[in-house]
């Protein structure tokens, strides 16, 4: 049997099956002749033919192992800001400076939509403050995707991939008036990866964003009532004296109330509806799947969420949970620049993957880095501290995004340019040639076998610790100088079933390495 590794969408490769043919001369001969003449069926032809089969057979399927983990190492940067929202720098000072340091791929992800705004009971869309800030949409989708294009033929050696960070909704509690009004979820945030078209960033399903009839059937039912309303107040006009008056006020209301039902929104929701759990997240989730591009949940422990802001107060508060709740997002925020336990063995992210790993969910969910950049030393941060590293066939952008889908890639934090590398992570056996590496899946027939090598990208003397996680648990820890190079053999890996290999680096001088799994099923 032929052991093979596949991605993790199942578009396993075969080997194409063996044209067969006709032999030439009218008289069948010992095919071992034509390899060996002189030797027919002795046992030394047998042998010698047995070797050469043998070898030529080790070195396909060497081949082919080391085609499936051989990539180029795609040094990018995911969730910087430009100043077509708060950013400080243009795309095209943000390609330069990914160039002059080396960077691969800049994934540019600014606001789609920066509005916030409260109005008064009954009439809140009616009478209202709204504060709205720079964003795609405010300066134009268009204008966004023609300066990404146009950096992008200025220095094509860094690939830039548009897209966006949205704040799908949030929604009010406390009153202005008692000096408590509190935004909540503000920035609970994904980013959307991969979105080309201008209509698309004005079509997002975020609050106050362009208008649109998709979501005006919910609210048929409101406007109708206020319709015949109205049309008794048209009567009533009719009359004279003080049904006159009557029917007045009547339209004038009725006509007000149909206005602040405001049935052609971007989202279904609105910021009075109070807190809607998963629902308005998993709405912009699938709406973005459907555009085919790729979701990201956005610093998902992020302490800063909660403070005043001007006459009123934010209220975010660490939202790991809807990594378990949420369904069809590619994935989340596993470094950025503050807190999170939901890496950590047995946590958030391994319920997830065990999830998959059980048929529960249809794909993995896989880890990157995240920069929030908006300027240079912004937070005492560089353009290439939060790096995810891509392995992809090409520098193109085609096969970068198809890496990012398929979990080819691992997720650092360092002080540029220093970082962890990951030179090395593969899963196979002793009884077969076949590896696997990040965001693919492998069955073996015998224990697996984790080879990996961590360095540094500028050499160092420092330790820096590794940990082996498998299926949630810490399984092997070892520490020592770069490069660090572990070979261990997982006898305790269940028959039968599948689980999965993921890894982590850290050092207080080189930084941390978090990687995507690998998954394996023992046969």
């Amino acid at each position: 049997m032929k052991f093979r590794p596949t991605e993790t969408d199942g578009n396993a490769k075969t080997l194409p099956p063996d044209n067969g043919g006709k032999m030439d001369h009218p008289k069948r001969r010992d095919p071992r002749s034509a390899l060996l003449p002189g030797l027919r069926s002795s046992p030394m032809a047998t042998f010698a033919v047995a070797a050469i089969f043998l070898t030529i057979l080790v070195w396909v399927f060497d081949a082919r192992a080391a085609s499936n983990i051989d990539y180029l190492q795609l040094a990018s940067v995911i969730d910087l800001r430009s100043d077509h929202s708060d950013g400080n720098l243009s795309v095209e000072a943000l390609a330069a400076l990914a160039s002059r340091r080396g960077i691969d791929a800049l994934f540019i992800t600014d606001h789609d939509r920066m509005v916030m705004e409260y109005g008064l009971f009954p009439l809140q869309h009616m009478l209202r403050r709204r504060e709205e800030r720079q964003s795609i949409n405010r300066r134009g989708a268009t204008s966004y995707l023609k300066a990404i294009n146009a950096a992008g033929e200025k220095f094509p050696e860094v690939i830039l991939v548009p897209g966006a960070e949205s704040a799908p909704y949030y929604y009010w509690s406390g009153s202005y008036f008692k000096g408590n009004l509190t935004a909540h979820d503000h920035e609970k945030r994904l980013l959307a990866i991969g979105i080309d078209q201008p209509e698309d960033y004005r079509r997002l399903p975020v609050l106050h964003n362009a208008p649109s009839m998709k979501y005006t059937a919910p609210f048929m039912p409101q406007l109708m009532i206020f319709a015949t309303a109205l049309g008794l107040g048209v009567v009533l006009i009719r009359q004279k004296g003080g049904a006159r008056r009557v029917g007045i006020g009547i339209c004038i209301l009725s006509t007000l109330f149909m206005l602040n039902t405001k049935p052609f929104r971007s989202s279904p929701f609105d910021p009075y509806m109070g807190d809607l759990g998963i629902a308005p997240y998993q709405l912009y989730i699938d709406h973005v799947e459907n555009l085919g591009a790729m979701t990201f949940w956005n610093y998902p422990e992020t302490r800063s969420g909660i403070r005043p802001l001007g006459p009123i107060r934010v209220s975010t508060l660490p939202y790991p949970e809807v990594l378990e709740q949420a369904r069809r997002y590619t994935g989340f925020a596993a470094i950025y620049c503050d807190t999170i336990t939901a890496t950590d063995p047995g946590r958030e992210w391994d319920r997830v993957l065990a999830q998959y790993c059980r048929g529960k969910r249809k794909r993995p969910v896989w880890g990157i880095s995240t920069a929030d950049y908006h300027k240079e030393e912004g937070a005492g941060e560089k353009l290439g501290n939060f790096i995810t590293v891509i392995l992809a066939r090409q520098k193109t952008k085609t096969d970068i995004l198809k890496a990012v889908r398929k979990g080819r890639m691992y997720a650092t934090r360092g002080r540029f340019p220093q970082r962890p590398v990951l030179s090395l992570f593969t899963v196979g056996t002793e009884d077969s040639a076949a590896l696997a590496t990040l965001g693919q899946e492998i069955a073996l027939p015998s224990a697996p076998i984790i080879r990996a090598s961590v360095s540094s990208q500028v050499p160092s003397n420092h330790s820096i610790t590794v940990r082996l996680i498998r299926s949630g648990q810490l399984i092997y820890t070892e520490s020592g100088e770069p490069p660090l190079v572990i070979d261990f053999r997982d006898s305790g890996f269940p028959s039968g079933r599948k689980g999965y290999y993921r890894l982590e680096a850290r050092s207080p001088d080189i930084g941390i390495l978090l990687s995507n799994p690998i998954f394996v099923t023992r046969n």
